[in-house]
């Protein structure tokens, strides 16, 4: 299984992000391995469409799920028509409490 977490830089002792479509990186991740590799958001910088510029890069890698703090509507529709997982951080610092709480099964979808 793989699932990407919107992070604030490229490690898996990494805050997360909670934007989306302007996080810095995306960490995909297997939630029990912990196997990892982080890929810069290549929307961070766009003047405009940053969500659909990230959730088509983001779809194009075909996670399992996505976890975030929010996803803007753009976003939001790339994602769901690509089948992608979406969950919300529900208050979770790092990437550590975000992997022990999707496991957990207790993460909220959107």
């Amino acid at each position: 299984m793989k699932i990407v977490i919107t992070t604030t830089s490229p490690s898996i002792d990494s805050n997360v992000d909670n934007r989306f479509g302007r996080c810095a990186f995306f960490l995909f991740v297997d939630p029990v391995t912990l196997e990892w590799d982080a890929k810069p958001n290549p929307g961070v910088n766009a003047r405009g469409g940053a969500g659909v510029k990230a959730s088509q890069f983001v779809a194009n890698l075909k996670p399992d799920a996505i976890i975030s703090g929010s996803f803007g509507p753009n976003a939001y529709g790339v994602l769901k028509a690509a089948n992608v997982q979406m969950y919300l951080f529900d208050g979770a610092k790092n990437v550590q409490e975000v992997i022990n709480r999707f496991n957990e099964g207790i993460l909220n979808t959107v």
